[in-house]
């Protein structure tokens, strides 16, 4: 299976993410239910060495 038919299969393009919370710049925690209602990008980078 060539690269975009895997990536295809699995996206999550539409569904509902799960919850979680994560510090926000000022240190303090912030969850994903929190911005419930908002317009709301997620950006998850991945660093290789």
């Amino acid at each position: 299976m060539s690269g975009c038919q895997a990536d295809a299969q699995f996206s999550l393009i539409g569904r509902i993410a799960p919850d979680f919370t994560l510090p926000n710049p000022e240190g303090e925690p912030c969850s994903l239910q929190s911005l419930k209602g908002n317009k709301t990008l997620l950006v998850f980078l991945r660093h290789f060495a």
